[in-house]
C-alpha cells in the first residue's frame, strides 16, 4: 500500500492506494485518478529558466507545454541547462520542440525584447 497527499485541490486528502489500485481516503472523484496516475505514470510540469544569448545576464523563464514523465526530469533539466535562446521572444513562443523525444515542448512564459 502507498500513501499520497492529494495536490488536485486544496483539501490535501491523504490518499491509500493498494496493489489493485483502490484508491482510498479521496473526498472526491479527482483524487482517484491522480493516485492512479502516480502509480502508474507519474509526471510533472516544469517550470525553469534558459539564458538569453543575446542580452547578457538576462533569464528567460520556460515551462513544460505539457507534464512530461516524471523519471525524465533530470534529463530535461540537464538539457535546459545547455539551451540558450535569442530575444526577442513574446510570451508562448514555442524556445524548444519535442525535447528529448518526448513529445513536450519548451514553452516562454515572458516577454524580452
Amino acid at each position: 500500500m502507498k500513501e499520497f497527499v492529494c495536490i488536485i485541490c486544496p483539501k490535501g486528502c491523504r490518499l491509500k492506494i493498494d496493489d489493485d489500485l483502490k484508491v482510498t481516503g479521496n473526498l472526491c472523484p479527482r483524487g482517484i485518478a491522480y493516485a492512479r496516475a502516480e502509480i502508474t505514470n507519474p509526471v510533472r510540469t516544469i517550470t525553469s529558466t534558459v539564458r538569453v544569448k543575446n542580452r547578457q545576464g538576462k533569464l528567460l523563464s520556460i515551462k513544460t507545454s505539457t507534464p512530461a514523465p516524471k523519471e525524465k526530469m533530470f534529463a530535461i533539466i540537464e538539457e535546459l541547462n545547455r539551451l540558450q535562446v535569442l530575444a526577442p521572444i513574446k510570451i508562448g513562443n514555442v524556445v524548444l520542440r519535442n525535447i528529448l523525444g518526448l513529445n513536450v515542448d519548451i514553452i516562454a512564459t515572458k516577454n524580452i525584447d
